[in-house]
């Protein structure tokens, strides 16, 4: 089974740049996307063969998570269940047969860090809500988590190590959520592999030049470890800041 997750910056101007040829391309079974930057009704994409499923932020333009799927879930469930974070559109569940997917666009801590406290609150609840689904069967996470965990997860770490989606904090906090449970599934293939990223400032001639951050991820529960199959950046694919992250798992 094929899954993606592409951060796409603003759904309808990706649509312009190729996202629908790149959709039908790899041909995914479930299609993640964070950041559609959209409110209800604002699009319509008529994929063939998907059941599709929206979360919006009440704020407009802003954040917003979609899954297509080729398989029908169980149960759908936006947010976590925690109203001071379920505002923003954030996160959606999907519960299927063997396992839950949860796709997830995790707030940035800013610039100047003005939001890195509220980051920290946000991480304890996403952590404290993907075990208490863990607990019932099995966890794929995948989306923006914005965060580079290693320095090896971005181009320039010493220039950047106080800057947001690169601070002791974050990273010690995700460091967190994997020893509770999860795999980093890029990391699980490619333990060593420098040089391969997911974002790229629009600043700076920085996706020419490859001085990327790897951000996006597929995380799942350690007992679904043996049906990994492959983990793949697509960095070749235009149409975002981002570029799409795969898993294939049996």
């Amino acid at each position: 089974m094929k899954l993606i997750s592409w951060n796409v910056n603003g759904l309808r101007a990706c649509v312009q740049k190729g996202f629908l040829d790149y959709f039908k391309k790899v041909d995914a079974d479930i299609f993640c996307i964070q950041e559609s930057k959209l409110q209800e009704n604002q699009i319509n994409l008529e994929l063939d063969g998907y059941y599709q499923y929206w979360n919006y932020a009440e704020k407009k333009g802003y954040s917003g998570t979609a899954v297509f799927t080729k398989i029908k879930p169980i149960d759908v469930t936006y947010g976590i269940n925690k109203e001071e974070h379920d505002k923003e559109g954030r996160v959606i569940t999907l519960e299927f047969d063997e396992y839950y997917l949860v796709t997830v666009y995790t707030p940035n801590s800013q610039e100047k860090l003005a939001r890195l406290e509220y980051r920290m609150k946000w991480e304890d609840d996403f952590r404290k809500y993907i075990s208490s689904l863990d607990e019932i069967k099995p966890v794929i996470i995948c989306g923006d988590l914005n965060v580079a965990h290693k320095e090896i997860d971005l181009k320039n770490p010493n220039s950047n190590r106080k800057n947001a989606g690169f601070t002791d904090e974050e990273r010690n906090k995700f460091t967190e959520f994997l020893e509770s449970g999860f795999i980093d599934t890029y990391r699980f293939f490619n333990p060593d592999k420098t040089g391969v990223y997911t974002w790229w400032s629009y600043r700076f001639n920085a996706r020419a030049n490859n001085a990327g951050w790897r951000i996006d991820y597929f995380c799942v529960s350690e007992r679904l470890k043996d049906r990994l199959v492959s983990a793949d950046i697509h960095t070749d694919v235009l149409g975002s800041d981002h570029c799409p992250v795969e898993l294939v798992i049996s």
